[in-house]
């Protein structure tokens, strides 16, 4: 479960601007994803440009409000943390993440660049998270819960609201059927971007472990312990 605690990792999830938009320099490597990312992260943000760019592109798949769809296993991304969305958008653009669905999504001319990302990303950001999503059954909560806090907690904090930086996500207010899907793709190696030690560790979980660590974190809701980060510009993130 420490999987999801490097910014090159991630359980999670995703995805305009107005006027001339920088645009992202071609990816494909890891390290192209790195510097097209911290290029993005220097930029102004402009969450109303990320609203009406969510509701275009974004919507129909992830919810109006941001809070995924447990049907289709589709993540939700409102409150999610700020750096850690732009890390995704960044390796959906460089194919460092599969999703046909997302590179066709980050394809289109209002998604390209870096600025588009970092104005969705401080949108997302900024949305209440969501309540009452998908759970599992409620079978194995506390086996969940000691996996969690034994594996996962020194990456993700105790309440899983992630890593002061923001490039760990935060596992709370997610879809049950979105975790058990992300935790087998990793434990299977199909994210690119995943140490390799992780992948060992997560392939050594069964079907019970995963069930029962994603229903204890798919009950975890509200923001967290949340810790506001102030950029060299004043810009206020999370």
């Amino acid at each position: 479960m420490a999987a999801f605690c490097a910014p090159r990792v991630a359980v999670f999830l995703v995805i305009f601007t107005f006027g001339a938009m920088a645009q992202a320099e071609p990816l494909g490597s890891e390290e192209a994803v790195d510097r097209t990312t911290q290029t993005a992260l220097a930029l102004d943000v402009h969450p109303d440009r990320g609203s009406l760019r969510f509701a275009h592109d974004c919507a129909r798949c992830h919810g109006t409000g941001g809070e995924g769809n447990a049907d289709r296993a589709i993540p939700a991304l409102a409150g999610q943390r700020f750096a850690y969305l732009v890390r995704q958008l960044a390796n959906f653009a460089g194919a460092e993440r599969d999703s046909d669905a997302m590179h066709r999504v980050i394809s289109q001319p209002g998604l390209r660049g870096p600025q588009a990302w970092v104005d969705l990303a401080a949108y997302l950001n900024r949305l209440p998270p969501s309540r009452g999503g998908q759970t599992g059954d409620g079978r194995r909560v506390a086996l969940g819960r000691g996996i969690y806090r034994e594996q996962c907690a020194s990456c993700h904090r105790g309440d899983a609201h992630g890593d002061s930086d923001g490039f760990v996500p935060s596992l709370r207010n997610q879809q049950f059927s979105y975790l058990v899907s992300q935790l087998h793709k990793l434990g299977k190696g199909n994210r690119h971007n995943v140490d390799k030690d992780l992948v060992r560790f997560l392939d050594s979980f069964d079907d019970q472990d995963i069930d029962a660590t994603a229903d204890y974190l798919s009950r975890l809701h509200g923001p967290g312990a949340v810790r506001r980060i102030m950029r060299d510009d004043g810009v206020v993130v999370d």
